[in-house]
């Protein structure tokens, strides 16, 4: 598979300082607990440290304001009383902090009265990014510099233009100068990023942080990286593998504070180094971290680590069939209906299709029953054991075979009429557990005709357009990302550019591709998960077929709705 080298962009570096709006809020409410509310907003917005605009207005609350907030502020219920409602000033304050990044000491008291007010009014918080001076100040000054870092104590830390004075825009205005007073100071130590700026209030160890370097030299663009620690043998263990549109971007978060999963700090705490590969495509990096996980199990990885461990059902060779739950799925000749996930699975579904088919469930000799039959008594076994010449086994397992590969409307129409049944005698119960099994019948049969339909298929190209800018008439800048797959197997990737003939990457592509033999029928040449993002990609919208060498189809009776079961069952109730 080739890859192909993409350029950097700009917000790939993260934000500069410079070009965000900061909007800096103050409120001030009746109380400090969550039934209090808000009685006056201050907001100052800038950028680049110069001024764009100011916000502030008195809010008349529900409620009375505490005699010792009044003292504190100065605000009464007075001066409330003409004030318009929260409500009236949240269409403002909303419009007046669009796409800005918010900022306020102690951020999580102002933005959580601020979320409830949206919340009250049935509006949506936009999930503006929240910087809290508070934080800032915890991490970048020592208590020899400042006695404690209450905003009063800053702003004369800092030399601030405007003291505190517990009215809203007072105090936005001073924190604005304690906030540029913290950039300063922060600036110096390499935070010149709004990502480094919100990193800077999380405390991050610095062992972990000074790992960041690792992902200096990795690729921009689609790609899978993978973690080793070389501190137990001479071969470096893979500890976890990933995947990403752009490799370098998402390594580097895990050395910061936006990565709070246990599991992944330890593991960063284990590594000694990340490798990468480029990819051409998110499919093929998807692919390829498959096969990593699948080759090296990491530790740390929890997903596709059992990606062989997967059971089918089969029937077998005998002259009167029986349906067995096995892992091997690689005899030629050999129908195979799933995967399973679990063997549990499996079996919930044999059972379901044994009691709708009549197929036999006992095994070993057919002479057991001397006595008769109990399942054949219940009319859920065709009982061969007792009729070896009876046409009526055959018939069950040629049921049992349609079901599984090509045809499953016989068995939905015995499963309604059983349920239907069950439902009309009140074992409501019975009529569930019935339901839920046919239920995995048709999942089955739905997997296997999408698995199988690769499988079968010797050579597959197909092809998805990519528009990375604004396309002009004659010219654009649509490239396609091209696969090619055998036996459901991604043999080969990769991007034809813009303004490139396709046609020329899909040939150098078919003739650079892995050579893919066929496994059993209807089973593809990889793992299941490696053929379902194959044909999970294969449907998105979009994707053109180029090529095909056989066939790709699925059978046209092979699955049914979701809703399907239950219309007929309401059906049968109703005549």
């Amino acid at each position: 598979m080739s890859s192909l080298a993409l350029q950097p962009s700009f917000e790939d570096l993260g934000v500069p300082l410079f070009d965000v709006t900061f909007c800096v809020v103050d409120l001030e409410t009746t109380g400090t607990s969550d039934e209090d509310a808000i009685t006056e907003i201050g907001a100052v917005k800038v950028r680049g440290g110069r001024l764009v605009g100011e916000l502030a207005t008195l809010v008349r609350p529900r409620s009375h304001i505490q005699a010792s907030v009044q003292l504190l502020t100065g605000i009464t219920d007075q001066m409330v009383a003409g004030a318009p409602t929260m409500a009236q000033v949240l269409p403002s304050w909303l419009e007046f902090s669009r796409g800005t990044v918010l900022v306020a000491h102690n951020a999580r008291f102002d933005i959580g009265f601020l979320k409830r007010a949206c919340a009250a009014d049935e509006r949506v918080w936009p999930g503006n990014t929240v910087v809290d001076t508070l934080a800032l100040a915890r991490s970048c000054l020592h208590r020899d510099e400042v006695s404690n870092y209450k905003l009063a104590t800053l702003a004369r830390h800092f030399h601030a233009a405007t003291s505190p004075t517990h009215r809203a825009l007072d105090d936005a205005r001073a924190t604005v100068d304690v906030l540029h007073g913290i950039l300063e100071r922060v600036g110096n130590l390499g935070v010149t990023t709004l990502e480094d700026l919100v990193e800077v209030t999380h405390a991050v160890p610095a062992a972990r942080r000074s790992k960041r370097v690792w992902a200096d030299s990795l690729p921009e663009g689609p790609g899978v990286y993978w973690f080793i620690s070389d501190r137990r043998s001479s071969s470096p263990e893979v500890l976890y593998v990933g995947t990403s549109v752009n490799v370098r971007r998402r390594v580097r978060q895990y050395f910061t504070a936006s990565e709070t999963r246990r599991r992944m700090d330890e593991m960063v705490r284990v590594a000694t180094g990340v490798r990468a590969q480029a990819c051409a495509t998110t499919l093929e990096a998807g692919v390829r971290e498959l096969r990593l996980i699948n080759s090296h199990q990491p530790r740390y990885n929890r997903r596709s680590r059992r990606q062989d461990q997967v059971v089918w059902v089969t029937l077998t060779a005998e002259r009167h069939p029986r349906l067995s739950v096995v892992r091997d799925a690689g005899r030629p000749g050999r129908l195979y209906w799933g995967p399973f996930s679990a063997r549990m699975h499996a079996e919930e579904a044999c059972r379901g299709l044994r009691e709708l088919t009549g197929i036999r469930q006992c095994s070993g000799s057919l002479s057991q029953h001397p006595n008769g039959c109990p399942l054949a008594e219940m009319a859920r076994c065709a009982a061969p054991c007792l009729h070896p010449q009876s046409p009526d086994h055959d018939a069950a397992v040629e049921m049992a075979r349609a079901a599984m590969t090509h045809d499953i409307r016989p068995v939905l129409e015995k499963a309604a009429d059983r349920i239907s049944a069950l439902s009309a005698a009140e074992r409501f119960e019975e009529a569930g557990e019935v339901s839920s099994r046919t239920e995995m019948v048709l999942r089955a049969t739905r997997r296997r005709a999408r698995i199988a339909a690769l499988a079968r298929c010797p050579e597959l190209i197909a092809a998805q357009p990519v528009t990375t800018g604004p396309v002009e008439r004659g010219r654009g800048s649509r490239s396609w990302q091209i696969h090619l797959v055998r036996h459901g197997r991604l043999a080969g990737a990769a991007v034809s550019p813009p303004g490139v003939d396709p046609m020329a990457t899909v040939e150098a592509v078919s003739r650079e591709a892995e050579t893919v033999l066929p496994g059993p029928d209807g089973v593809p040449a990889c793992s299941v998960e490696e053929a379902e993002l194959v044909a999970s990609w294969l449907e998105e919208p979009g994707v053109r077929l180029v090529d095909i060498s056989g066939e790709w189809c699925w059978p046209v009776h092979c699955a049914v709705p979701d809703e399907e079961l239950a219309r007929m069952v309401s059906l049968r109730m109703q005549s």
